[in-house]
């Protein structure tokens, strides 16, 4: 594998090395002590799929608080997607700073995302599949969540939002959240 860090701290893309020949290729595509040996936290506690039939179906932007932060490792496996993560660490020094990435099935792509930060993902084309390995246990009670489309952030989606769920819709924005812890 070959990982290239990105702008944000300990976020990595992550790509297959191949080797080829007439039947196809073969990769790894996680090993325990590559990740460490890159400071990332090796760990799989569980693993998810999420299926999506429409082209601009937006998922997140989700994340999870102590005690239960959990890193994932995303792929496209089907179709395309471009995956954004937001850096929620707060001593962090790309805080607040987000990246997005393009995961296809042809390129084969992963995008490591540490624990406390956000992810969210928009489908660029139709009947698009994608695979998480998650670091810890999901657990609605730590889950919390940032507005698609909040202006702290300014991400610039690809498509119009043809699908979101009311959850995802109902996130407050950042500045709100402030507002209020601040209060």
């Amino acid at each position: 594998m070959k990982f290239t860090k990105t702008k944000l701290k300990n976020a990595f893309i992550i790509d297959l090395e191949q080797q080829q020949d007439n039947r196809g290729f073969f990769a790894q595509t996680f090993c325990a002590r590559e990740f460490a040996a890159h400071g990332l936290k090796p760990v799989v506690a569980q693993c998810n799929l999420a299926f999506n039939y429409k082209k601009g179906t937006l998922r997140g932007m989700h994340y999870q608080v102590a005690p239960v932060r959990v890193a994932q490792l995303v792929r496209c496996t089907q179709g395309t997607i471009y995956n954004v993560i937001i850096d929620m660490r707060p001593d962090s020094p790309t805080f607040l700073k987000h990246i997005g990435v393009e995961l296809t099935a042809e390129n084969h792509r992963a995008l490591y995302i540490p624990a406390m930060c956000a992810h969210g993902y928009q489908t660029l084309v139709d009947n698009t599949e994608v695979v998480y390995q998650v670091s810890g246990f999901y657990s609605s009670h730590y889950e919390r969540g940032l507005r698609y489309d909040d202006p702290t952030f300014n991400i610039v989606w690809p498509l119009p939002v043809s699908e979101i769920s009311q959850k995802d819709l109902a996130w407050c924005l950042f500045q709100s959240f402030l507002l209020e812890v601040e209060s």
